[in-house]
Order: C-alpha cells, then sequence, then structure tokens
C-alpha cells in the first residue's frame, strides 16, 4: 500500500507535473521503501511510449545528436524523454551533466525531459533502473523514450536491450570503424548512424558498415539501416527520424523480442531481490562476518565459503516451509 506521498508523486508523474515527475523518478532511482508499489502503481499506465537506444563510442556526437531528433520529433507532434546514462562525478558520485550542455535546445522544450543517471563507477544494476525511469517517463505521456549510453560496452548493450529500436553512432576519425562494431554491437543494432558525416572518411565507415552486414545478413524487413547525419548542420536528421518512426510503429508487431524483454527484466529483478535478501539475512545473523574471518585466517576460502553458506540458506529454507 503506497503512503500519502508516494501516492501524490505517483499521481502527479500520471498528470505530467515536471517537479513530481522529478521526485518521483529520484526515489525510484535510489530505490527508496516503497518504490516497487509505486512501480506497480504505475504500470497500468504504461505502454505506449516507444523506447530509442542511442549508443556508440565516447566523442561520435550522441548528445548532439539526441538534441536534433527530439526537436525534429518535437516538431512531428510528439512528446520526448530523454533518458542521459553519464560518468559519475568522483566527489560528489552524481551525473556531470555533461550531456545536457550539448542538449540545450531539447533542454528549453515544454515538450522534452530530460534526465541524467550516473554510472557512480559502476553500471551493474543500471540497465534495471533505466529501464524504470522510462516507464516513469511512458506513464507521464512521453510517447518517444531516448536512452543515450556512456559508450559502447557491454553494460551498455544491456542498458540498450531496454529499447525498441537501438542505433549505433559512428564518426570518422577515430581509427578502424569495423573494430569499433565488435563486442556483439551488431548484434543489438538496428540502425547505424555515421554521424559528423562533413569529415573526410565518412563514405570508407559507411562503407565498412555495409560490408558488415552484407556478411551477416539483410535486415529481414527490408528496411534501410545505415544513414549519415551531421547533428552541426542537420543534415541527414529528417532522413533517420523518418527509418527510427517506421521501426518504432512496426515494434508492436514483434512478440517475440516483446517476450524476451519481459523474462529478462522478471529475471533481473528477481536475482536482485533474491541477492538484497540473502545479503540481510546473512549479515543478520553473523555467518556472513565468520565465513570472512576463516578466510583471512587460511581455514577456508571464497569457494568454499559461498557453497557452505548456499547450503545453509537452502536448508533453511526447505524447514521453513515444512
Amino acid at each position: 500500500m503506497l503512503d500519502e506521498t508516494w501516492q501524490r508523486l505517483v499521481q502527479g508523474a500520471c498528470d505530467a507535473e515536471p517537479r513530481a515527475l522529478a521526485r518521483l523518478i529520484s526515489r525510484v532511482e535510489s530505490r527508496e521503501a516503497g518504490w516497487q508499489q509505486a512501480m506497480q502503481a504505475l504500470y497500468p499506465h504504461t505502454g505506449r511510449a516507444r523506447i530509442l537506444g542511442i549508443t556508440g563510442s565516447p566523442g561520435a556526437g550522441k548528445s548532439s545528436l539526441a538534441d536534433r531528433l527530439a526537436a525534429g520529433f518535437v516538431a512531428r507532434g510528439h512528446r520526448v524523454g530523454i533518458i542521459a546514462v553519464d560518468p559519475s562525478s568522483p566527489f560528489s558520485g552524481g551525473a556531470l551533466l555533461g550531456d545536457r550542455l550539448r542538449m540545450r535546445d531539447a533542454a528549453t522544450s515544454a515538450a522534452v525531459f530530460i534526465r541524467s543517471m550516473a554510472t557512480r563507477g559502476s553500471l551493474g544494476g543500471l540497465a534495471q533502473g533505466t529501464r524504470d525511469v522510462a516507464r516513469v517517463l511512458d506513464a507521464a505521456g512521453y510517447d518517444l523514450v531516448l536512452i543515450e549510453t556512456v559508450g559502447v560496452g557491454q553494460d551498455e548493450i544491456e542498458i540498450v536491450k531496454a529499447a525498441d529500436v537501438v542505433m549505433v553512432v559512428c564518426v570518422p576519425g577515430q581509427g578502424d570503424g569495423v573494430q569499433a562494431l565488435k563486442a556483439g554491437i551488431m548484434e543489438i543494432a538496428d540502425l547505424f548512424v555515421v554521424n559528423k558525416a562533413d569529415r573526410d572518411g565518412a563514405d570508407r565507415v559507411e562503407a565498412d558498415i555495409r560490408g558488415m552486414l552484407a556478411l551477416s545478413g539483410d535486415d529481414p524487413d527490408g528496411l534501410e539501416r545505415v544513414f549519415q547525419t551531421s547533428a552541426v548542420s542537420g543534415a541527414g536528421v529528417d532522413a533517420l527520424i523518418d527509418a527510427l518512426s517506421t521501426r518504432a510503429a512496426r515494434v508492436p508487431l514483434s512478440a517475440d523480442r516483446a517476450l524476451e524483454r519481459s523474462r529478462e527484466e522478471v529475471l533481473v529483478l528477481m536475482e536482485r531481490e533474491i541477492a538484497r535478501r540473502v545479503r540481510v539475512r546473512l549479515e543478520g545473523d553473523g555467518r556472513l562476518e565468520e565465513a570472512v574471518r576463516n578466510i583471512r585466517c587460511g581455514r577456508s576460502d571464497p569457494y568454499s565459503a559461498a557453497e557452505s553458506l548456499l547450503a545453509d540458506l537452502a536448508s533453511f529454507e526447505g524447514g521453513a516451509h515444512e
């Protein structure tokens, strides 16, 4: 049961009140007591937004491109939420907010809501947190949500798995373009964007991408997948928006992808909750500290300790259900 404060925030978010929306996101992101019940209350109001993921190497112009995309979508009548995953400040632990400096047009639009999320040195639970924030924005009536990651890597891939359409942003002049597209990024990308296309080498990067796509197989939908853009001049952005709109409109037809995403989200939520309960129980009765001391004294090792603690927990749970 939600308390009065949570109820006001949930209702305010559904009414698209910016202050209530910001406060609700902060409390959900920090996992304050009651956040799960708040998300349960919000869930019936979700399912309308399309989620667009933007990833790519640092310096590829993702933030500037997101600014252009947001402005273009707003001009077409959309309300846009932007989730910018920022590096953490080494002093405060908060997001550095560098992305917002490059989104000046979007930041001043009443139809755009920007939220920065700090990595805090680790993206371990950030994928689920990003899903939660996107869902809050969905409930608030933002029909398009852009998720911009810090850069290409395994954690970023996990984040953009929450997206309906994923675009990878590349840029000329950063070495081997093919090398930058490895580490599984080819499998999760729907579109490839060669940004800063006014630079020398843009055509070469596009040719490399098309070569890799030819080896991996064409898009089964037969849609164009590679675009050149310039976030500075706006060249090519309208064509990219058209392609994103076309793909986003087809998302509800992809039942297998939706089922897999829901399955993954349930498992992640269960894993994190199980880990939390295990930690609370082990730290509460002192068994974890005893196991750690035994390791430090050489009487045990981490592998044996983990196996023994899991066996004790399984025994305890079995007895509790008898």
